[in-house]
């Protein structure tokens, strides 16, 4: 499975920006997926995922409520919608996948994930 990310801006502080991550080789379906970011200097670290099922998904206290996740898997393709971004969320944003993976859930932790993008860079400014 390959993963590429897209979608990375420069965008004003409380601006908007949707991600995408489609996949190649492989069908998404099988995958449990999650959205992690690495700011400058600063370890990588788990934005939110999303199972299956597409029903359930899980965020960071730093950015739920702002973030949102969705799933085309006729599309193959997962998307990171953000909102209301700050400076602090500046960060290369990668998409990762999952399998096997129960249908409903996605909280693995990050050493699980085997299928990596290259990262899609986002920034923030003041």
């Amino acid at each position: 499975l390959q993963l590429v990310e897209s979608g990375g801006a420069l965008v004003q502080s409380g601006g908007s920006l949707r991600l995408s991550c489609e996949a190649s080789g492989g069908s998404l379906s099988y995958y449990a997926l999650a959205w992690f970011r690495q700011a400058p200097g600063k370890e990588r670290e788990g934005v939110g995922c999303i199972s299956r099922s597409g029903d359930f998904t899980n965020f960071s206290y730093s950015v739920k409520g702002r973030f949102t996740i969705a799933r085309d898997d006729a599309k193959n393709t997962m998307y990171l919608q953000m909102n209301n971004l700050t400076v602090e969320d500046t960060a290369i944003y990668q998409c990762a996948g999952l399998r096997p993976a129960g249908y409903y859930n996605c909280n693995h932790p990050q050493s699980d994930y085997v299928y990596w993008g290259q990262g899609t860079q986002v920034t923030v400014s003041s």
